[in-house]
């Protein structure tokens, strides 16, 4: 792997491995789907990446996160969401479905790659790829922080989209996680059909 700026961590890698950086956003949201991106990138395109100053995309703005997207799937050698619906959740809860949601991802890929680099400390189960786990891997590896944005930028859409269907819920702006508004929203109207329902605050009485 070609040398990268000092804040991000090389992990051994030989020329021949092709890596998938994998990584899931919307865990802890109360509404919708968790989401989930796997990303190959090319060694020729890890400087660009990284004078673009790609971050972790909690760490960014919505439209910086918009543009370093398509900056990062423009560039990719394959790139792929998966997710786990609000039912595959309250079935299995929210752990397994984004191990669900990250497996998905990774199998949709085209490219196949020979190892897997996982955000966080649990292997994605039942995936016959090898794979790293490393936590805080989204502000140590470049592919895995490529992950975490293009996967905040597509649930972030999807919940601004379905944000129009179920107007009650400030989705647009919290993006269904569960901010003061959206608790009160909870209080008083009760959950949608696609609230997390195993999550205490979607349980109204």
């Amino acid at each position: 792997m070609v040398a990268l700026a000092k804040e991000w961590r090389e992990f051994s890698t030989s020329a021949q491995e092709v890596v998938a950086g994998v990584d899931e956003v919307g865990r802890g949201a109360l509404f919708g789907p968790v989401v989930a991106a796997a990303v190959i990138l090319s060694t020729h395109a890890l400087p660009e990446l990284v004078a673009s100053s790609i971050k972790d995309s909690k760490q960014l703005s919505s439209s910086r996160r918009l543009l370093l997207a398509q900056q990062i799937c423009a560039v990719a050698v394959d790139w792929k969401i998966g997710y786990a619906s609000t039912t595959e959740i309250d079935s299995i809860n929210i752990l397994q479905a984004s191990l669900l949601a990250m497996k998905r991802a990774v199998l949709k890929l085209k490219v196949q790659p020979t190892i897997c680099w996982v955000d966080g400390n649990q292997p994605i189960p039942g995936l016959q790829i090898p794979q790293q786990t490393i936590v805080r891997g989204d502000s140590l590896a470049l592919c895995i922080a490529a992950a975490s944005i293009v996967a905040k930028v597509w649930r972030d859409d999807l919940i601004t989209r379905l944000a129009t269907k179920y107007p009650l819920y400030n989705l647009e702006q919290n993006k269904g996680y569960g901010t003061k508004q959206h608790l009160l929203a909870l209080q008083h109207y009760g959950a949608s059909p696609l609230h997390r329902k195993s999550f205490s605050p979607c349980k109204v009485v």
